[in-house]
């Protein structure tokens, strides 16, 4: 009688039963953009991010005198998410800033058409470069910056195109002038490097960024 076992009793599936409902559940991380621009936020929800948060900074975006346009957009992309990131500890945080510029000179953002128009008629049959700074700020406060660049250009053009297409509006609030992903698509003959960068946000670099920082996504504790 002293040898006779006690039958075992059969596995039992935690998660099927329930038993682990009370321990906390992991949640997502969260994810601020330090950026007013809605295509920027739409970049980042093509490719499954959804910033839980967007909260522009306002800072003096004017340049330096002597400063190269890859290190306007550096700089400035680094001021946004510095003035920012005291409002949103242990947070992912994203800011960026995007530059056109033709050899060392900077676009920014045409004020009025007329302006607009001498950057269209600048750009016109040549090669630019737009400069995308991005900087991202981690939980532990590791500050990350990064430049992406890409070389765009666009066909001759002439004064009928440029006031057909300043007709349209949509250059207002573009750095250089125009937007690629609209009308001016049409007086793009080639580009060389990332389209979304362009647009206004590289997204291979920004998702192996996050990636690389610990930031899930595609994944089950993704947003």
């Amino acid at each position: 009688m002293g040898d006779r076992k006690t039958p075992r009793k059969p596995a039992v599936n935690t998660a099927e039963h329930g038993a682990d409902k009370h321990l906390p559940s992991i949640r997502p991380p969260t994810l601020i953009l330090a950026s007013a621009s809605p295509r920027r936020l739409a970049l980042m929800k093509q490719i499954g991010l959804t910033p839980d948060e967007v909260d522009p900074a306002d800072i003096d975006e004017s340049t330096k005198t002597n400063e190269l346009p890859r290190d306007i957009a550096k700089r400035l992309a680094f001021e946004k998410a510095s003035a920012v990131m005291a409002r949103h500890p242990g947070t992912f945080l994203l800011s960026a800033d995007t530059v056109v510029a033709v050899g060392r000179r900077a676009l920014g953002k045409a004020e009025t058409e007329d302006e607009a128009y001498a950057f269209l008629k600048l750009l016109s049959g040549r090669r630019h470069q737009v400069h995308t700074g991005i900087t991202l700020v981690t939980p532990t406060t590791n500050i990350i910056s990064r430049v992406v660049t890409t070389a765009v250009i666009f066909k001759p053009l002439d004064q009928s195109e440029i006031r057909g297409y300043l007709k349209q509006d949509e250059w207002q609030g573009k750095a250089g002038g125009y937007a690629i992903q609209g009308y001016a698509a049409a007086f793009v003959r080639q580009i060389q490097g990332s389209y979304s960068n362009v647009v206004g946000l590289p997204l291979f670099e920004v998702s192996n960024l996050l990636r690389g920082n610990g930031f899930p996504f595609w994944t089950e504790t993704a947003r």
